[in-house]
């Protein structure tokens, strides 16, 4: 089974790579709306859909998986997608500095006859973080390409979070063992 990756995301390339699929990757054309009424929790899958649906059938191989993939992290009900710039990436750390949060990754996968989309949901702990532990890290590590403005695997996951329920992989951008396993149902 060879996989196609609607994603420029180098933490989902990185992870299938560790899958040990074959892996191409194309970088579909969307702009990433989602509907005001839709509850944020339904967000990541959503967005999946839609990057999964924007990619023509005919692009798609017989022996071929299309992976769409978008993850959002919710805290109170409300979604925090990426930050736009500096501001609002501390703003973000600040709000979720001490709270739990989830971390929800939508995965649409298709097929020249079948689409198919699920979400993964993981519930992040962070603890209390300082200003200028928030400042040293949206400084050093530009987490502007990171929904919530964090990125797990980095230096304020290290240091700031203190557990999670759920899948690793997912926080990261991809739930491997769930996708591993809807994979294999489709042989």
């Amino acid at each position: 089974m060879r996989l196609l990756l609607a994603s420029q995301s180098p933490r989902r390339r990185q992870l299938l790579d560790a899958l040990g699929f074959p892996v191409e990757f194309i970088s579909p054309d969307v702009k990433e709306e989602v509907p005001s009424d839709l509850p944020a929790c339904q967000a990541a899958e959503y967005l999946a859909r839609l990057k999964a649906e924007a990619c023509p059938t005919d692009h798609i191989a017989p022996d071929q998986v299309l992976i769409a993939a978008d993850t959002v992290v919710v805290l109170h009900g409300h979604a925090l997608g990426k930050p736009r710039d500096r501001h609002e990436a501390v703003a973000m750390l600040k709000a979720l500095s001490g709270q739990p949060h989830s971390v929800f990754t939508g995965v649409c996968l298709r097929t020249p006859t079948l689409t198919h989309s699920f979400s993964e949901e993981t519930i992040v702990h962070f603890a209390p973080l300082s200003d200028a532990d928030i400042a040293h890290y949206v400084d050093t590590y530009r987490p502007f390409d990171k929904a919530g403005a964090y990125g797990i695997q980095e230096w304020i996951g290290m240091v700031g979070i203190t557990r999670i329920e759920g899948c690793y992989y997912n926080v990261m951008g991809l739930p491997v063992a769930r996708l591993y396993c809807e994979l294999q149902l489709l042989g």
